[in-house]
């Protein structure tokens, strides 16, 4: 049994209205040096200039009862798995200097100071200053179908009912995991670029503020959206190992609705590519490849082709999910087959933490002469209005400038005792003042990795297409590079919300009123980052910046499991529903199973269920819960007793043959001992 808190509601902004301001914050490492690793050699002798290692690990967060926060619903509850989460991993290690990189994806909603610097810490424990917080850059794929609750900042905690520590700690432990295996898996390899265009997997939810954008920033993108897809592809011994791509669409395939955990369209990318066509066992540490779909600049590029929630290409979500992940699957293995070009050169990187309100901006960056400051953080009214093509807020809030005349009023009036902040964040109707509540960041990590000629700018911030197009062309222009050879990752170390050109600000679509440190949030961005490009190619160090604070409080509103009783009448891991008998390829099977609540162990690195083929006289595993093909599905019957459905899709290619499904969990007793559980299925036939 678990008890549940009784609030409901739809809004992030709504419930953050009526929370008391908390400070929250989060601490930093001390950096150093990298050191070689053994001997100096010279890399332009070198037929492998690099050591290249990669690691995959899980991270999949509370599968019951766990509350995701980015689409700002307080209902939106998970009760189960599709695909878990994973973190990957890729080391590059410059062999003549010995410095390294580190660069993460993981399919988690949002990246936050809280888990890095958690990892930084546990790093720090085993390996020294070699991994630090500049050089490792951690980055999220933006899924919307994970579970929350691991920030600091109080504001992306109100609708998950506080901090998770058990999804804080799947995350952190399995991002360590996965840079664990990366650095024992360092062998010497090279790394190549490849580029290719994907003009279905994406639509501009923001056409209309994308329209005030200059002509020359326009022209970039045709049909308003970033049609490019960059990968970068690692080979050992002649071998390709891994692949690392970048490209622009939300995580939002799966809607609101969802509760089954997911990776969304990026998760399926990387499943396809490693598991289904590699054969990669999750469940072995050492895998033969790794494939990690990154964001970039995304923050107005929907994967909802008809700009509708769930819809586009198909009207199911579950089927645009396995369809946008198959076209950014093809659109990287196409530059992936491509000839490519050869990375060569030295691994650098610099790294600031910056306090961007009340930051100047000089003239050289703003475009009208004059220099300018930013704001304190703020959001707009169009913030609580959601994005309309993926998530939409509650009705009585809309996009656009002058839509939301009785916040207008509100604001006027709450704000008169501070007219600046209102004048500042003009023309935003500013609906949530984070910054002064303590509710969001103040002091952000901007970084800049080098590999070889290839820059990658790495900010907490989800820019739109021509926020990073911006960032693009002012690096290459102070590295002076060509500005393809520059690419910008977004929703990486922290998050702060969007950066939008001041145009699209102007305009309030959601965008706009969640860019919180208003109008020349962007230009500071592009500052900073010449800062940092500036010190690189100078060879100097950069500025550190000011101190973070310390991890906030971390509380926790929603109780644990009390206790777990199987239903009357049965045993845990008893059938409930048993299997047909026999199923044709391309039907479903399902199976329900007492079971017990899964929070009392999330099985990371594990599984909740296999489908096992019969050989010979043994069994053989097929799928567990993290294949495409099943889902594990959770929900209380009755108090304490919990009903587990599984099914399995049969593949097409399924072999004939006789199978059966097994179910594993654990249950606690009242006075909180936990054990563990287990069920299997009658068998059945998979006909020919």
């Amino acid at each position: 049994m678990m008890m549940r808190n009784p609030i409901r509601g739809r809004s992030l902004v709504l419930a953050a209205l009526m929370v008391a301001p908390a400070s929250l914050a989060f601490g930093c490492s001390v950096d150093a040096s990298s050191p070689a690793d053994g001997k100096s050699e010279n890399a332009a002798t070198l037929d492998e200039p690099y050591l290249v290692g990669r690691g995959i690990a899980d991270i999949t967060g509370e599968a019951a009862e766990g509350h995701g926060a980015n689409y700002g619903r307080l209902d939106q509850t998970t009760v189960g798995i599709h695909i878990r989460q994973r973190a990957r991993a890729f080391i590059v290690v410059d062999r003549t200097t010995g410095k390294r990189v580190v660069l993460v994806t993981a399919d988690e909603g949002s990246m936050y100071a809280s888990v890095r610097q958690a990892v930084l810490a546990k790093l720090n424990a085993k390996y020294g200053s070699l991994y630090n917080e500049r050089n490792i850059l951690i980055a999220v794929t933006h899924t919307h179908g994970t579970p929350g609750g691991y920030s600091d900042y109080n504001l992306y905690n109100i609708v998950t009912f506080g901090f998770h520590q058990q999804t804080f700690d799947a995350f952190v432990d399995g991002v360590v995991e996965s840079i664990d295996r990366a650095h024992a898996d360092l062998a010497p390899g090279t790394i190549s670029l490849g580029r290719s265009q994907l003009s279905d997997a994406s639509a501009n939810r923001s056409r209309q503020a994308f329209d005030l954008d200059p002509a020359a920033d326009k022209s970039q993108f045709p049909n308003a959206i970033d049609t490019t897809s960059v990968v970068l592809r690692f080979d050992r011994g002649g071998s390709s190992v891994g692949a690392l791509n970048w490209f622009p669409t939300h995580g939002t395939s799966m809607t609101g609705d969802n509760g089954l955990i997911t990776g969304d369209n990026k998760g399926y990318a990387a499943l396809h590519w490693e598991r289904e066509i590699n054969g990669v066992n999750y469940r072995n540490p050492g895998p033969s490849f790794v494939a990690a779909f990154a964001q970039t600049n995304a923050g107005d590029m929907s994967p909802n082709l008809d700009l509708k929630p769930g819809t586009g290409p198909t009207n199911d979500q579950f089927a645009n999910t396995r369809i946008i992940g198959t076209r950014q699957y093809q659109a990287a293995r196409a530059a992936f087959d491509q000839p490519a070009e050869a990375i060569a050169g030295s691994v650098d990187y610099r790294l600031s933490y910056v306090e961007m309100e009340k930051l100047t901006v000089r003239p050289e960056f703003t475009g009208d002469g004059q220099s300018h400051t930013t704001c304190g953080a703020t959001l707009g009214a169009s913030f609580a209005a959601g994005s309309t093509e993926d998530g939409p807020g509650p009705e009585i809030f809309k996009e656009g400038v002058g839509n939301n005349p009785l916040i207008q009023k509100v604001t006027e009036a709450r704000y008169k005792a501070s007219d600046e902040l209102r004048r500042c964040q003009a023309p935003k109707d500013i609906l949530l003042d984070t910054g002064s509540l303590g509710f969001t960041a103040k002091i952000l990590p901007i970084q800049l990795v080098r590999l070889g000629q290839i820059y990658v700018v790495s900010l907490p911030f989800e820019p739109t297409v021509v926020a990073g197009l911006r960032l693009r062309r002012t690096v290459a222009q102070r590295l002076g590079v060509d500005v393809k050879n520059v690419i910008v990752a977004g929703y990486a170390n922290d998050y702060a919300g969007y950066l939008t050109s001041p145009e699209e600000y102007d305009h309030q679509d959601y965008e706009g009123g969640h860019t919180m440190y208003g109008r020349w949030q962007l230009p500071a961005t592009l500052q900073e980052i010449s800062r940092l490009a500036d010190d690189l190619k100078a060879g100097r160090a950069s500025t550190p910046g000011p101190n973070p604070p310390g991890p906030g409080g971390r509380e926790a509103f929603q109780p644990g499991v009390v206790f777990d009783a199987p239903a009357i009448g049965y045993n845990y891991g008893d059938v409930v529903t048993q299997p047909q008998a026999s199923y044709a390829r391309g039907q479903q099977v399902s199976v329900v199973f007492d079971g017990a609540h899964p929070k009392n162990n999330l099985h990371r690195g594990g599984t909740f269920l296999e489908v096992q083929r019969k050989v010979g006289d043994g069994w053989q595993t097929v799928a567990d819960d993290g294949d495409w093909s099943t889902k594990y599905h959770w929900e209380r019957w009755g108090v304490a007793a919990s009903r587990v459905t599984i099914t399995w899709d049969v593949p097409a290619d399924a072999a004939a043959g006789t199978y059966r499904i097994l179910y594993q969990g654990d249950a606690k007793e009242i006075g909180g001992t936990i054990t563990p559980i287990a069920g299997a299925s009658r068998e059945f036939a998979i006909s020919p």
